[in-house]
């Protein structure tokens, strides 16, 4: 298997998810800004090139209002945006739509993303499905991203379940999953990280239940 050429994508990682409207609530927020970070610090050092996403809307906006405090990165951010490969500025969930990023990753040579950022529930499972066909293989890491509770006509979750399942999910199909000091290894050593799949994930949660299930007296 030869070795991945990765870029780092650190997506929306904002002030808008700190003092803005759209606080994370899981993992904590000092916790995955912190990985989020390291992430970045162990790419520069490998050589992989690292790529800061802000989402930008209209100035009148309530969110991501463009030149807005919220609007900024998190300051562990943007301390690296003078020497980061790439910025670039999205209007859409996906890193993809109307940004030129497929472009640009092409001409680099990558053919795996490293997604980190915010939110879980939004711009990161927007991205991992949005790469499958444009061929990228991607890489989540779950403890430098983040989730909110959620509640509308269609239910509640709270965030740390909408977290979870939605990293076992992306595992399932889309991404790999794994934590920073794991991909922090891998960087290193130029290992891949697999995924699962759907077929292999159904059988596990099958067994699973198989064996929690209590025998009839």
């Amino acid at each position: 298997m030869t070795a991945p050429r990765r870029a780092l994508i650190v997506i929306d990682a904002q002030q808008e998810y700190f003092d803005g409207l759209l606080p994370i609530q899981y993992p904590a927020r000092d916790e995955s800004i912190a990985s989020i970070q390291t992430a970045i610090n162990t790419a520069q050092q490998a050589g992989t090139p690292v790529v800061l996403v802000q989402h930008e809307l209209p100035a009148e906006a309530p969110v991501f209002a463009s030149g807005s405090a919220t609007w900024q990165n998190h300051p562990e951010v943007a301390a690296h945006e003078n020497v980061a490969a790439k910025r670039i500025k999205k209007q859409f969930s996906s890193i993809f739509a109307d940004t030129g990023l497929e472009a640009w990753l092409g001409e680099q040579g990558i053919d795996t993303i490293t997604l980190v950022g915010y939110m879980t529930n939004n711009c990161v499972i927007a991205s991992a499905a949005a790469a499958e066909p444009l061929g990228f293989a991607v890489e989540v890491l779950s403890d430098a991203t983040g989730a909110i509770d959620l509640s509308n006509d269609a239910g509640t979750a709270a965030a740390r379940q909408v977290h979870e399942i939605l990293m076992a999910l992306l595992h399932s199909n889309w991404a790999a999953v794994t934590d920073t000091a794991t991909w922090a290894t891998a960087l290193r050593t130029s290992a891949p990280l697999t995924k699962s799949d759907l077929i292999t994930s159904a059988a596990q949660s099958r067994s699973t239940r198989q064996e929690t299930q209590v025998s009839p007296r």
